[in-house]
């Protein structure tokens, strides 16, 4: 079962197909095997996937032979990456299954057994953490707040002394992976502290769009700290998190006036281009905010713009992406980044 990054996720909380898939692998195995299974179920998972059985309609062969073929391959993945790493893992399994079949099973495994490790923080309060871990390395901070919800890294990091902000933000920024030794030393050290028992293992952590997260969620101030900061010690990984802080495809979730004030200086042919690689519904909501000129200049461009490159589109998304970073610099506009806000009255 997949579990997203960040936040802890049980059955309930599963889509439906993936529910679906694990009670059906569950009903394939037998009484006597499932109920070995159940033993390492929480009782939130055990009821989710109970009323799933309960209710689940006839299968068809094909969907439970399709099912358990991608179970075993899970399992063969999450085998191969703890006997030999991620790399050991997908060249046997393109060997045997194939580069798109290999490629899809190695991210599964990988982000099933992500969610593992350190299990037991997602229920500790960031002020506990705070004082559990602001002595330790910046690297082992880094790596715990990788692990951390996006709230408590945010909360943590706004917290921890300025002289070591950036170091962190860095170190979370460009991890990439950790072997599960280093891993399980860290989380005993946490464990104990927390007496909390509930090991686990890890491959990949980390990375820029983490960060992004933490950053959109910290307090204006700090926010603005550390990008400045950083930017002075590494500008290209500054720019990096920036442009995962907010992409092309966020500019239509401002509000109403401001979409049209950055309409207002936006190139019709750079955004007709730009949403080249955007959803109908995107486009939807830019042409909801032109003006009548704007909106027949670019459908008249429209019938022109044909094999459009990727590597343009991605260009004019970022110009225009940069539009709106300028805007909010000068304080024509406002970009809500999910972070709690106070209302001056």
């Amino acid at each position: 079962m997949d579990k997203g990054r960040g936040k802890k996720v049980n059955a309930k909380s599963l889509g439906s197909e993936a529910l679906k898939k694990a009670a059906t692998v569950v009903l394939t195995l037998g009484v006597d095997n499932a109920s070995q299974v159940f033993r390492y179920l929480r009782e939130d998972e055990i009821e989710a996937l109970t009323v799933e059985i309960a209710t689940m309609k006839s299968l068809s062969s094909d969907v439970v032979e399709s099912t358990m073929d991608e179970f075993y391959g899970l399992c063969l993945a999450q085998t191969y990456m703890t006997e030999g790493g991620i790399e050991y893992a997908k060249a046997v399994l393109e060997k045997s299954m194939g580069a798109a079949v290999a490629s899809n099973l190695i991210d599964k495994a990988r982000r099933s057994m992500q969610v593992k490790a350190f299990d037991f923080i997602y229920k500790a309060d960031p002020k506990q953490l705070l004082i559990l871990i602001q002595n330790e390395h910046p690297q082992t901070i880094a790596l715990i707040l990788s692990y951390c919800t996006v709230e408590q890294s945010s909360a943590i990091l706004s917290e921890l002394p300025r002289e070591i902000q950036i170091d962190i933000v860095e170190r979370i920024a460009t991890m990439q992976s950790t072997s599960p030794e280093v891993i399980k030393d860290i989380e005993r050290l946490i464990e104990r502290k927390m007496s909390l028992n509930e090991p686990g293992v890890v491959s990949e952590i980390g990375g820029t769009k983490y960060i992004a997260e933490v950053m959109n969620t910290v307090d204006i101030s700090t926010e603005k700290y550390i990008m400045e900061e950083l930017s002075k010690k590494d500008p290209a990984l500054s720019e990096i998190i920036r442009q995962c802080m907010f992409v092309f495809d966020d500019i239509v979730t401002l509000d109403p006036i401001y979409i049209q004030r950055f309409l207002q200086d936006a190139n019709p042919n750079d955004l007709l281009i730009a949403l080249k690689g955007s959803t109908k519904e995107t486009a939807e909501k830019f042409y909801e905010n032109m003006s009548v000129r704007m909106k027949e200049t670019m459908e008249e461009e429209a019938k022109y713009l044909h094999g459009v490159r990727l590597s343009d589109v991605e260009e004019k998304q970022q110009k225009l992406v940069n539009q709106v970073r300028a805007l909010e610099e000068s304080g024509e506009i406002y970009i809500y980044r999910g972070r709690k806000d106070e209302i001056i009255v």
